[in-house]
């Protein structure tokens, strides 16, 4: 395959393009409409409102999330603020201060706000996040084990692979891409369409190549979900190797912790600035 440079603006602008349409267009204009209040305007707002009108729609917002969290789609500040919050908008941080707290009281959720620049927020499971106990390093149904494999390649050769290898990969595991999975049904839509929209993946076009070629990285959801370190163990169990034979591996895995979006930040700021 002749050489390529993997710029990230390059990958940004890929899956932005992948993921854009008339529906995307519109969320991005909602969300750049939408200015986040001052600590000061949600004080005024809440004033105007009785407790139970904000308790109300707080409950509205931790069912929006739940909801979204049965498919793992990420929950997108701008549909958020559209279809539930509305008229609420200029108390829009107390009301995600309080959906936060039920999540963690109530649920054992944790929320967090995976991309910054287009405000996407997963809920994780609070003991996941402590004991490492993901359902991704310990897939308890198929299609979680898919993923894990196909994570597991990315992770193993770098941090991105062609789509190629990805799919000689499942073939290899009786996974045929070209042909209907007892179990998953249309493999290829899986990978490249479910899996990206839970932001488990990335599938992005590799410029300047004909016939079309595609890669696959890690997406954000992988990055604060997915324990590295239990995806070495696991290679190194598989092939009977010490996982600090993969020297270099072993340090991002290890290092790797320090790196990902903290868990801590994921109240919306209260500046005025979007």
């Amino acid at each position: 395959m002749t050489q390529r440079k993997r710029m990230s603006n390059t990958q940004s602008s890929s899956q932005s393009k992948r993921a854009s349409g008339p529906a995307a267009t519109q969320e991005e204009d909602d969300d750049q409409t939408f200015t986040q209040p001052s600590t000061t305007q949600v004080q005024r707002g809440l004033e105007k409102l009785t407790p139970a009108q904000v308790d109300q729609k707080t409950a509205e917002v931790v069912q929006f999330f739940l909801v979204k969290d049965q498919k793992k789609i990420p929950v997108r500040r701008a549909d958020l603020v559209k279809h539930v919050v509305k008229e609420y908008r200029n108390i829009y941080p107390e009301i995600m201060k309080r959906a936060a707290r039920i999540f963690d009281q109530v649920f054992g959720l944790k929320m967090i706000e995976i991309d910054a620049k287009n405000h996407m927020y997963i809920l994780i499971n609070k003991l996941e996040t402590v004991e490492g106990a993901s359902p991704i390093a310990n897939p308890t149904n198929p299609k979680m084990g898919l993923l894990f494999v196909i994570l597991s390649v990315i992770f193993m050769k770098g941090g991105v692979v062609g789509e190629n290898l990805i799919w000689k990969t499942l073939k290899n595991l009786k996974v045929d891409v070209g042909e209907k999975h007892e179990e998953f049904g249309d493999v290829k839509k899986v990978v490249t369409d479910e899996f990206v929209r839970q932001r488990y993946l990335e599938y992005t076009r590799i410029p300047h190549t004909e016939p079309i070629e595609h890669e696959f990285h890690w997406g954000q959801r992988a990055e604060v979900e997915v324990s590295k370190s239990k995806i070495l163990a696991f290679m190194g169990e598989l092939h009977e190797q010490d996982p600090q034979s993969w020297s270099l591996q072993y340090q991002e895995a290890h290092s790797s912790s320090s790196t990902q979006p903290s868990t801590s930040s994921t109240q919306p700021s209260t500046s005025s600035q979007r």
